[in-house]
């Protein structure tokens, strides 16, 4: 008897190369938009995508290479208030459909990172 193995959200999504498009497509945006981008003016983006990619590789059931630093720790010193946080989560919803991500697997995306509003909002 054949044992099926249920396919993970980053499977489903497509695995690491998808991961990366959508991660470099979606800083892109961020990057464009003069709310969002001053909280990235001194980062070193090629890490902040590595760990960006690895974090949602954990989050949607894929490998685990996150080491990042837990999120609160990493958000709490930004000042980071509502608007920030919808206006990140608009660009990310924005670059999955433009990257082609299935509808039903944006929402189960938005169901993960909807939790980590009050962990990354500060003000």
């Amino acid at each position: 008897m054949a044992v099926t193995q249920e396919l993970t959200l980053y499977d489903r999504v497509g695995g690491a190369s998808a991961l990366e498009t959508v991660v470099g497509a979606f800083y892109d945006r961020v990057l464009a938009d003069d709310h969002l981008e001053r909280f990235f003016e001194y980062t070193d983006m090629p890490r902040q995508q590595r760990s960006m990619s690895a974090f949602l590789s954990m989050a949607l059931g894929g490998p685990n290479e996150y080491d990042g630093r837990p999120m609160k720790e990493a958000h709490e010193h930004l000042g980071i208030t509502e608007l920030h946080f919808g206006l990140f989560a608009g660009h990310l919803v924005a670059t999955l459909e433009e990257t082609g991500v299935p509808h039903d697997l944006v929402d189960e995306i938005l169901a993960l990172v909807a939790p980590l509003k009050p962990v990354v909002v500060s003000t």
